[in-house]
Parts: structure tokens; sequence; C-alpha cells
């Protein structure tokens, strides 16, 4: 089955929806053991020319921004055409996903993998095509290459995507509210979340709007920070650390307080773009996208959105994907072939001007293109220059176990049944008991 859609808006690594209770571990499962075909899963179809009228397939999710760049490769490789299936959603191709690998067959060509979920991936090595060559060896950021590479080297994604952390904030409500609206003053107000709560108990003693999004929006930003938030290195669940419940403790403490209520991606949370409902917001490069959708384009009278180039507490990764190929693709090397010039540094740069998606490439990091790039919604700020700051300040990287996402989807309805009123405590003890139970 294919799900078709035309071009909708992208959503981060961790709320593009949630497998069902355990669904990581029963696709890790799946993924050893074919259900719907006697052949082994584990060995590459063979491998065949693609005939005339013939494609290769690759399905995407969200926004990747292909368009374009495939209608280019299309016309300048007439032997090798390649045809785009896009999902609105990442759960919606997680689950189709899922039941594909597990019958072994009906698999495109090439996967998009959302970044959470290459620990499945990488737990089942043997049902994909090591990627490694000397042609892209040292192409991305090490943190992205290394969470598609297996224990014995092999790697099993081409990271399309990165997504460094800044803070994207109302100019105008800060204004009114007598704050500052320069950037630059405005990073320094903001460089620890002690700093970002303070400032915030300032806003909103002085302003309508609430201070952030969403308390699950901060709290994903806080948990990015953190390099063993569920999981240890040899996937041993420990959702009761000291990190983890200072980030609990934190968000659910200033909830009443700071935070609009609402879940983000809800439909409360889309309309506190529109009705001036929040002043910040934990802001990846492809957040901006969001942003602009969702207040409007251009947006009303007197809203000012801008980026400051700061993340409380350093720096932090919030987002990115992968394209993978299957052993069932009898057209690996063409796969590989394209997988390889469509995540290039050219194309992911002109990714970034178009739809915001950061790059994933160190050589794109230092390319002018990049550095000069501005974003006129944004007051013009220098997104290029700033986000890549926010690259290079970037010094842990969550670790992600199979049960990562799984687990992330419980702490996040932790906090919002406390925003709903719940007590912290029992919502905590809830959080704990459920985590349990996906073991």
């Amino acid at each position: 089955m294919r799900i078709t859609t035309t071009r909708p808006g992208r959503r981060p690594t961790s709320h593009r929806g949630r497998l069902a209770v355990g669904a990581i571990a029963a696709l890790v499962l799946g993924l050893t053991a074919a259900c719907g075909d006697d052949s082994d899963p584990t060995e590459s179809a063979d491998q065949e020319a693609l005939e005339e009228g013939e494609s290769l397939t690759i399905t995407t999710f969200g926004e990747f921004g292909y368009d374009e760049l495939i209608a280019e490769w299309n016309e300048e490789n007439p032997d090798v055409q390649v045809e785009q299936t896009k999902v609105s959603l990442w759960d919606d191709w997680k689950n189709e996903l899922n039941t594909l690998l597990q019958a072994n067959e009906g698999l495109p060509d090439i996967v998009a993998i959302e970044g959470d979920f290459m620990p499945a991936i990488v737990a089942a090595p043997d049902r994909w095509v090591d990627l490694s060559s000397d042609d892209v060896e040292g192409r991305w950021l090490e943190f992205k290459s290394d969470a598609a590479t297996s224990p014995d080297g092999q790697l099993l994604g081409y990271a399309t995507d990165a997504g460094p952390e800044a803070i994207c904030y109302r100019a105008d409500l800060f204004e009114e509210a007598g704050l500052p609206t320069d950037r630059e003053e405005v990073a320094q107000l903001m460089t620890t979340w002690d700093d970002y709560y303070a400032l915030g108990e300032e806003f909103v003693a002085k302003s309508d709007a609430q201070w952030y999004d969403a308390s699950g929006s901060v709290a994903q930003a806080m948990l990015n920070q953190v390099e063993f938030p569920f999981e240890e290195a040899d996937n041993t669940v420990n959702v009761e650390n000291d990190e983890l419940r200072a980030v609990y403790d934190t968000v659910t403490g200033n909830s009443s307080s700071l935070s609009t209520g609402a879940a983000q991606w809800s439909d409360d949370w889309t309309a506190g773009f529109q009705k001036d409902g929040f002043a910040t917001i934990p802001c990846p490069g492809w957040m901006r996208s969001n942003i602009r959708d969702n207040t409007g384009d251009p947006a009303p009278k007197g809203v000012v959105w801008d980026v400051a180039d700061v993340f409380p507490g350093g720096g932090g990764n919030w987002g990115g994907s992968y394209l993978a190929v299957p052993k069932t693709s009898t057209h690996q090397e063409e796969a590989q072939e394209f997988a390889a010039w469509i995540t290039a540094p050219e194309q992911q740069i002109r990714i970034f001007e178009q739809y915001g998606n950061f790059p994933s490439q160190v050589a794109a990091l230092e390319d002018p293109a990049l550095l000069s790039s501005t974003d006129p919604y944004f007051n013009d700020a220098p997104v290029g220059e700033i986000f890549s700051n926010r690259a290079n300040a970037i010094t842990v990287q969550p670790y992600h176990g199979p049960l990562y996402s799984d687990i992330l989807a419980k702490f996040q309805e932790a906090i919002t049944r406390v925003d709903q009123g719940a007590d912290p405590e029992e919502s905590w003890e809830t959080f704990v008991d459920e985590v349990a139970a996906l073991q």
C-alpha cells in the first residue's frame, strides 16, 4: 500500500507520532524474522537493471524538500528515474514500514527513517545495505553518522539533516513587555536554563501572553542535553535517574506560570501562534517553517518573529532523518548512488534555503552559501550563521536505545497530565509504571 499526499509541514523527530506500547521492540523482532515470505530477509535480492518505464522508488514523510531535486535528477539521469511517495506523518509511514518489513516484501528501494528510529534499524543490521564507502567517509557530523553505524562498522543510513537548536521569539511581545528585542541582547539574557525561566517570570508579569509554547516542547529541549535520559549504554532502562527527574521537576514546576498548557502539535498549540499566545519557542532550523505556516505568511500586522543565537545550557539537537536501502531492493547500487547525491552538501544547502532543514554535512556548515543565508520572515535573521553556531555548540547527544521513542512518548504524556491538573508526583509514578510495562 502507498500513501501519497500533497506537501505537508515538517514535524520534529520526537513528535511525528508514536508507535503503540512496545512496538519498537516488536519491530526489532519483526526485522529478524520475515512473516510473509519464505526468503531469507538477511540475503540481498537478486540485482536487476531498471527496465524501460521502471523507476527507482523512495518513500519519505513530512517535507524533505526533495520535489525539485528529484525533478532535476530525473532530467539529468534518463536511465535512472526516481519516483517519490510522500507520507504526511512519520507515524503513518512507520506503521506501514513495520508491516512491509515483517512481510519482507513491498519495500521501496530507498526508505526514509526518523532519527529516533535508527536504533531499531541498527539493532537488525542484516536487513539493510551497508552504505559505507570512501566517497562518503567523514561527510556527516560525527553524531549523525555514529547513530546510523552498527557495532561492526556498517553505515546503515545517510543523514538527511540535523536539528541544532536556537530560540525563536516574538520581538513585538518582548517590546510590549519592556524586554530587549535585539537578538544579540536577547541571547545574552538566556544562556542558562535558570536565566531562561527567570526571564520568563519577568515577561509574564508584564504581558498577557505565556512565555513558551508548550511544556512538552521545553522538556524535549532540555532532554536533548541529557546524555542518558532513559537508557544506559547497554540498553538497560533507567528512568529513575537524577537528570531525568530534574528535567521533569523543572518543567512541571514552571508549567502553570509559563506554559500555554497546550500539547505540542495540537489544535490549541497551533492557535497559540495566531492569538499572541506565547513569546518563545525552542527552535531547530526546521521549526521556522512550522512557525511561518501557523502564524501566517505574510505575518499579521505587528507580529515580528526573530531568532536568537543561543540555546540555554549550550547546545542541543532536535531532529534529523536518514535514508536507508533495504536488502529487498533489486537496484541497490542505483539507490545508493541517488541517496549519496541527494544528501550531498550542495543539495542540503538548497533544501535549507527553501525549507529550513539544516544540513548534516560537515562541508555544508562552512559553505559561504549557508553562512550568508538570511530569513526575511524572521526579521532578516542570519539563520545560516546562527544555526551553524548552534551546531558547533552541541557537545551532548542523548543516547537512543531501542525503547527511546516509546519512553519519550510516556514522558511527554506525564508532563501533559500535569498541565491538565494532575498531581506531579502521581503522574511521575504512572510514568515509571508505564515504562516498566514496556520492557
